[in-house]
């Protein structure tokens, strides 16, 4: 079976698993998503929806967060961890989208990337949930997962994402890395994967050497 086979019927499978593809943070505005990611990083999205939801009422524009005094909001921040580095990327962020970008969030990789602590993985969730654009989202899960399965043997996570663009059709491919953490979580976690029971193990490489 060839990469590309194995990639088709891993997205079929996770489609049949979770039909409603969607990010788990809570947004309500382009940035806020773009936000929420930010402070996700080492955090998981369960705690920065518990700080967002007091955040985003706290600061409810842009000008707000730009205008922010800095060590009140790393304390704002804080349960989401590293807040000295999230406050002071929040800030600079709104200060951007002001300044560069008319107020608004821009729609391509590489304007995105010049945002304050904006690398690839948040550029392509913006992408794809907000601009419907082709996106992979390599985040731990959809790196384990497509690991097991045998399409990439790369770790990194830019190398992951080169890897399966070639192998995810593009309008399947955000919806494809937001199943995965689903799948991670639910099924096939980090410690003790659900193997036996995964609807994907017949053509799971991983699960082949285990058995």
């Amino acid at each position: 079976m060839t990469k590309k086979e194995i990639a088709a019927l891993a997205a079929e499978e996770l489609e049949k698993l979770y039909p409603d593809a969607e990010c788990t943070l809570d947004y309500s505005k382009p940035y806020e998503l773009m936000f929420a990611a930010r402070l996700a990083a080492q955090c998981t999205d369960a705690r920065v929806n518990i700080v967002t939801k007091t955040l985003f009422k706290k600061y409810p524009t842009l000008e707000a967060f730009a205008n922010a005094d800095l060590e009140e909001l790393e304390q704002d921040v804080k349960p989401c961890g590293f807040y000295h580095t999230k406050a002071k990327s929040l800030k600079e962020m709104a200060g951007q989208l002001i300044n560069d970008f008319g107020g608004e969030v821009p729609d391509t990789m590489e304007e995105l990337l010049t945002l304050s602590g904006i690398g690839r993985k948040t550029a392509n969730l913006m992408l794809g949930d907000v601009f419907g654009k082709p996106a992979i989202v390599t985040d731990t899960h959809c790196i384990r997962i497509t690991g097991r399965l045998g399409l990439t043997k790369n770790k990194e996570p830019a190398k992951v994402e080169k890897d399966l663009a070639k192998l995810i059709p593009p309008e399947k491919s955000s919806d494809f890395c937001h199943r995965t953490v689903e799948f991670g979580r639910d099924i096939c976690n980090a410690r003790k994967p659900k193997c036996g029971e995964c609807p994907l193990n017949y053509f799971c490489k991983y699960y082949a050497e285990r058995t």
